[in-house]
């Protein structure tokens, strides 16, 4: 057994529970701008989830409900456009304070930042979403050594290209690294990039397959707000904290 040199995190769902509160509404709002009778529901975007990236999932959507519009003219510039518009509300939603961290989030990753435990990011949101949700709560972007965002690699999650990026920036093997995850497609990825994964679910993944995973967990927990373990092992403790995390590569 190795020892945890670096941790990674993945962004929405993970860090925040930015989809559902967040990213949702957002499409829904730039959808209403720009007069488009479209209107995703908590389930439909459970579907869309699916899809990796918010202009491939504006792309899904058409194919699949809204094919009238694949005869549109221009439509690589409607789905940016619809995109950039996404983003801007999702921005405003940060600044207003409306998307808080998930429990036990900005405690382990300032622990392991003040523990001097190297931290990365691997994400498909937009880097200046991930800038945004970071510069609205106590966590400082630059306490990650690489935050890997959006179209930084050509093939999104489940591609398994964003993790090797990031170990290739880190130059770390895989076993010297831990993930934090909390869907299938995050999961998938950095299974195929070899990395110890924790997966915190939500309810938009709790259902999901995280076989070989190293723990699942509802959220990392608080010592007020103890987490309940879904799948591994662990010691009797209500919280995930460095030493627990470290101690799964000793």
């Amino acid at each position: 057994m190795g020892k945890l040199k670096a941790v990674i995190f993945d962004v929405d769902g993970t860090l925040a529970d930015t989809e559902r509160d967040g990213h949702r509404i957002a499409f829904n709002q730039a959808f209403s701008q720009v007069g488009l009778s479209w209107n995703w529901s908590v389930d439909l975007y459970s579907k869309l989830l699916a899809i990796g990236g918010g202009k491939e999932r504006i792309r899904y959507y058409i194919e699949q409900y809204e094919p009238d519009f694949l005869l549109t003219d221009n439509l690589n510039d409607l789905i940016r456009d619809l995109h950039q518009l996404k983003n801007e509300y999702y921005r405003k939603l940060l600044d207003q304070g409306s998307i808080p961290l998930r429990p036990g989030v900005q405690r382990l990753i300032q622990e392991a930042q003040e523990g001097g435990m190297r931290l990365a990011i691997a994400t498909t949101s937009a880097l200046p979403n991930v800038l945004a949700l970071l510069e609205n709560t106590a966590i400082h972007p630059n306490w990650f050594e690489i935050i890997a965002a959006g179209d930084i690699v050509p093939a999104k999650k489940p591609a398994p290209d964003i993790y090797f990026y990031v170990l290739e920036k880190l130059g770390l093997n895989a076993a010297d690294c831990l993930v934090f995850e909390d869907s299938y497609h995050g999961f998938s990825a950095s299974k195929q990039a070899g990395l110890k994964t924790i997966i915190t679910v939500n309810d938009y993944t709790k259902n999901q397959d995280f076989t070989d995973a190293l723990l699942v967990v509802n959220h990392l927990g608080e010592p007020e707000q103890p987490f309940t373990v879904l799948a591994g092992k662990i010691p009797e403790k209500c919280y995930l904290d460095l030493a627990l995390i470290s101690s799964y590569f000793s």
